[in-house]
């Protein structure tokens, strides 16, 4: 059966279109026209969205959990059960982030994450395009919640270990570039294809500087677990604010990073680089409570995610940080999707899996209202409620 949505506008990734029709079939988009040159088909299934606009669904590249499960379960129940939630909130991709856990969880966990990766998309569901490993490579001094006990230095090895347990799969690494040995490590990941982010860290602006000249790409959940900015020594910080080829994360969920911050990081980034994340665990979607983030107990009460006092990720979805950045910092909504869907797939090198919309692509596609909330999401041609 065909489906055809409408809506006020498209941003389709990379323009901006007038009243659009979008004729889906077999869960592909078919073709993207507008209600000026062309006419819904006769007997189609219509989803309008009166005054919204559409745009490619979202691509969140740090997320650890939700729907109470865990990406370290690495099951397909777990799997599943994320898809479909993730799904109802417009996201219709994502990169499954580990926590650092001891080696052998760590190997279990990418082995049974590859296998699911592997399977092919379910209509409905959102589904991990790849793996993003936050840790073991962190910086003890910045390590928020990840287990002191199982950081360790970088290492080639180690992360040929990683990787080939999980089947190649790994798409985005997060890195303290402080460390003896990151700036060989940074370089070899990237000669394999992954992707480095810099978080975690207490580099100086020159060890930072370091770690981009390696290969870096990115910056994890900016200002948190970070060397605080100072203005005789910017470390990473500073870095990451001033350099514009680097991409980016912040969590937009008003905890972690206050509405003028927001606004600080908008202005420094800008609409090429900034990229929105959740970091969200297991809690996500789920009343308050005690959660697991990997291995560790974490606490949850009033949206605020904390173990042993400190920050443990987040229960933010990508449509509320949406929402919340077009609050913060009056932005377009144009402007404020490619932050979820166009940046993140760029910065992996998975544009041609995610990030836009055209005919022969998949339809994952969502519906944004003028104040910024979702009101429709669609995956792999299905409505997700």
């Amino acid at each position: 059966m065909q489906t055809v949505v409408t809506a006020e506008k498209l941003w389709d990734g990379t323009t901006l279109h007038q009243h659009p029709i979008i004729l889906i079939e077999d869960g592909k988009i078919d073709s993207i026209a507008s209600r000026d040159s062309s006419q819904v088909p006769s007997g189609a299934r219509v989803l309008d969205f009166p005054g919204a606009t559409l745009g490619p669904a979202f691509f969140d590249v740090h997320i650890h959990g939700a729907a109470g499960r865990d990406v370290m379960e690495a099951t397909p129940q777990a799997i599943e059960t994320m898809g479909k939630f993730l799904a109802s909130r417009g996201t219709a991709t994502y990169l499954a982030t580990t926590v650092t856990a001891s080696l052998d969880a760590t190997l279990r966990a990418l082995d049974g994450l590859a296998n699911e990766i592997a399977k092919l998309p379910h209509p409905g569901r959102a589904r991990p395009l790849g793996i993003h490993l936050e840790g073991p490579f962190l910086s003890h001094e910045k390590r928020g919640v990840q287990p002191a006990e199982h950081l360790l230095a970088p290492s080639i090895a180690t992360f040929d270990r990683l990787l080939d347990a999980a089947h190649g799969h790994v798409r985005l690494m997060t890195l303290a570039p402080e460390l003896p040995g990151a700036t060989e490590l940074a370089r070899h990941a990237t000669e394999r294809g992954v992707r480095v982010s810099l978080g975690h860290s207490n580099a100086t602006a020159a060890e930072t500087r370091a770690g981009i000249a390696a290969g870096a790409v990115s910056a994890t959940h900016t200002f948190n677990a970070m060397r605080p900015l100072d203005h005789r020594e910017p470390g990473i910080l500073g870095t990451v604010l001033t350099n514009d080829d680097l991409y980016s994360e912040l969590i937009c969920d008003g905890i972690h990073t206050e509405p003028e911050i927001v606004r600080l990081w908008w202005r420094s980034k800008g609409p090429e680089r900034a990229i929105l994340v959740t970091d969200a665990m297991a809690a996500a979607g789920m009343p308050d409570g005690e959660y697991q983030l990997g291995g560790f107990a974490v606490q949850v009460k009033e949206g605020r995610a904390t173990a042993r006092g400190v920050l443990a990720g987040s229960v933010l979805t990508l449509d509320r940080a949406l929402a919340n950045f077009v609050k913060f910092t009056d932005a377009s909504i144009e402007q404020a999707l490619r932050l979820l869907s166009s940046n993140p797939a760029a910065m992996t090198g998975l544009a041609h899996r995610a990030g836009s919309l055209a005919p022969g692509k998949s339809a994952n596609l969502v519906a944004i209202n003028a104040s910024g909330k979702l009101v429709g999401s669609i995956v792999g041609g299905e409505l997700a409620n």
